[in-house]
């Protein structure tokens, strides 16, 4: 979405495999309040747990399969990229992800952002190269090829 279309993203992301992307926004919200833990993606999945508390619920097997497949989120990521939106007041978000990269002993690398998929998407320029626009009745289904979702036709 940050990087304005879908050719840009893949050809960066095919330059710099195992990239986690941070934007202002995100370091802004990077934590998640006690009260909504629960409703989070990782809450409610049970991604945000310990080893200890997944070897209590199953075995200490099980836990560490659970563990390196849904607890270890960051694994297979080796950069942060900062996305410069525009808006910040300051470096100091920018610095915020140089900080993390370092401390994991992760590159880190800026690049420009882009609000064009954004805006687009708040003014109903929904063109099909850009956005799957599903008609009622339709479904989403998968199309095991680059686009991954179309809308299948009414029934």
């Amino acid at each position: 979405m940050f990087l304005g279309s879908r050719s840009r993203y893949r050809t960066y992301f095919e330059e710099n495999p195992g990239t986690f992307f941070k934007t202002t926004g995100w370091i802004e919200r990077d934590t998640v309040s006690e009260e909504l833990k629960p409703l989070s993606i990782p809450g409610r999945m049970g991604m945000d747990r310990t080893f200890e508390e997944l070897v209590e619920q199953y075995g200490e097997d099980n836990a560490e399969f659970l563990w390196d497949e849904l607890c270890d989120t960051k694994k297979n990521y080796s950069q942060i990229t900062f996305i410069e939106m525009g808006v910040e007041p300051d470096d100091r978000f920018e610095q915020t992800a140089k900080e993390e990269a370092a401390a994991k002993g992760w590159a880190f690398d800026k690049i420009p952002g882009d609000l064009r998929l954004l805006r687009n998407l708040l003014n109903g320029d929904w063109t099909s190269d850009d956005f799957l626009v599903v008609p009622p009745g339709a479904e989403i289904i998968p199309t095991h090829d680059e686009n991954i979702i179309d809308a299948s036709a009414n029934p």
